[in-house]
């Protein structure tokens, strides 16, 4: 693939409406290491990212035309796909609780205050983005949205009541928007 060749998000929205696949191809060159971050950031598993990672761009090619861009952008749209892709492998293989939790501590990898991302993700600026959550917020980010633990689940886990649960979540949701609009 040539890598000089650059396309704009509507250019690339427009190919993958076309089924165009060196726009296609392109996609896959320059997303599937941030795509395939996010997915061993929820399985734990590279070996089944790889596959997961397959399934996730059969299912970009597959629903490009479900791809709105008023509610977001291609990026966003594709790495909730595979968001949403790892987390029902996870339960698909009736992972238990226990088993996507492990232990709390050690699994949200806290290193003095500090999230470590995985190196294929971090280009994107993510662990500088939740760097700037408190230690709280980062644990609740990291179950509900790494490890595709329900609100309910992590209420269990931490110990503390549901509506908190909620609450602290959507508290850390709307400091990301704040952060990520500066």
């Amino acid at each position: 693939m040539d890598y000089h060749v650059t396309y704009t998000e509507a250019e690339l929205v427009q190919g993958l409406h076309a089924r165009d696949q060196k726009v296609f191809g392109f996609l896959y060159d320059h997303y599937s290491p941030a795509l395939y971050g996010v997915i061993v950031k929820v399985l734990n598993d590279h070996g089944l990212a790889v596959d997961v990672l397959q399934d996730v761009f059969l299912k970009i090619w597959r629903y490009a035309e479900q791809y709105n861009e008023e509610k977001g952008r291609l990026f966003t749209w594709m790495l909730n796909i595979a968001r949403n892709t790892a987390i029902d492998v996870l339960r698909s293989k009736s992972y238990k609780l226990e088993q996507k939790i492990q232990n709390i501590t050690d699994d949200v990898h806290l290193d003095g205050g500090s999230l470590t991302v995985y190196p294929s993700v971090d280009h994107l600026g993510f662990s500088k983005v939740l760097d700037k959550l408190t230690k709280e917020q980062r644990t609740l980010i990291d179950l509900a949205y790494y490890k595709g633990c329900t609100q309910e689940e992590i209420s269990r886990v931490l110990d503390i009541p549901l509506g908190t649960v909620k609450t602290r979540l959507r508290n850390a949701i709307i400091q990301l928007r704040v952060i990520l609009n500066k």
